[in-house]
């Protein structure tokens, strides 16, 4: 291959072009030729390519080394990504039963408030209902002393009508003799 690059070096036609003798220290051309020469002799000897390749393969070998480490930190990622989303999943569905929860625990306080609203309903019914009996038995009590007070009021403008002295004295001698009766 350094024997190709030799002769197309040689073969080239600028070098043609240059007058006298093409091997002379006078033809610049040839000058030229030696001195890319020698350049390329002391790229060898120094193994230049080598170390170019080696730093070419450093290099890949970096860039490999990133991608690797880029791939690791995206497959880390996609692992938090998917446990957040995990996580978020879980918050979600205990956020929902604590919803629920909190729904069955209204309606049973609404069930029970409704519960004892109808016992309340029914005590105050039932105290009303007391009440109107006791104003009842009242009215009838007082109805009933009414009614003795104005039949023992008659009673007595008749017995005092009928009644003559000899029959209240009588009466009364009666009385203080039952009363005597009694005491003793």
């Amino acid at each position: 291959m350094r024997i190709l690059a030799l002769l197309l070096a040689t073969a080239a036609s600028p070098a043609f072009a240059a007058s006298g003798p093409f091997f002379s220290l006078n033809n610049t051309d040839f000058i030229v030729l030696l001195g890319f020469l020698l350049f390329v002799v002391v790229l060898i000897y120094f193994k230049v390519p080598g170390l170019l390749m080696g730093m070419l393969d450093k290099r890949a070998d970096g860039i490999r080394s990133e991608l690797d480490a880029a791939r690791a930190l995206r497959e880390e990622a996609q692992s938090l990504l998917a446990s957040y989303e995990r996580k978020q999943k879980d918050v979600q569905e205990q956020a929902d039963r604590i919803v629920a929860g909190a729904r069955d625990e209204a309606k049973a306080a609404a069930v029970q408030a409704q519960k004892d609203l109808k016992a309340s309903i029914a005590r105050r019914l039932a105290a009303a209902e007391e009440q109107i009996h006791a104003a009842e038995a009242g009215a009838v009590r007082e109805v009933r002393d009414q009614a003795i007070t104005v039949a023992i009021a008659a009673a007595r403008e008749v017995i005092a009508k009928q009644m003559t002295s000899q029959d209240s004295d009588r009466l009364i001698d009666d009385s203080i003799a039952q009363v005597d009766a009694k005491l003793h």
